[in-house]
């Protein structure tokens, strides 16, 4: 239904804008600690939009090819996430 295709979209928008913005609010904390609790809750919304592409692709919402480009990018930013966090967490 419309209704389902629309609430998924509109998760999916949210989870999106929440990655970038949660980084830009931790790198304006003190501390690496602060920070990198920030640089979890991004990861924690790509893991987010991670599960909600595979639910668009089982619902056919999404083609194979597409959802292979998007799912690659998002592996791509939560490795990226996870070393900072890592290197943050260390240094603490």
């Amino acid at each position: 239904p419309n209704e389902e295709k629309y609430g998924i979209t509109s998760q999916i928008r949210r989870a999106v804008a929440s990655i970038p913005t949660n980084i830009a609010e931790g790198c304006g904390k003190i501390g690496d600690k602060d920070f990198a609790r920030y640089l979890n809750i991004s990861f924690g919304s790509a893991s987010e939009l991670e599960y909600l592409m595979i639910l668009s692709k089982d619902l056919n919402y999404l083609s194979s090819d597409i959802f292979l480009t998007i799912s690659t990018e998002i592996i791509a930013i939560k490795k990226q996430l996870y070393h900072l966090i890592k290197k943050l967490n260390a240094e603490s």
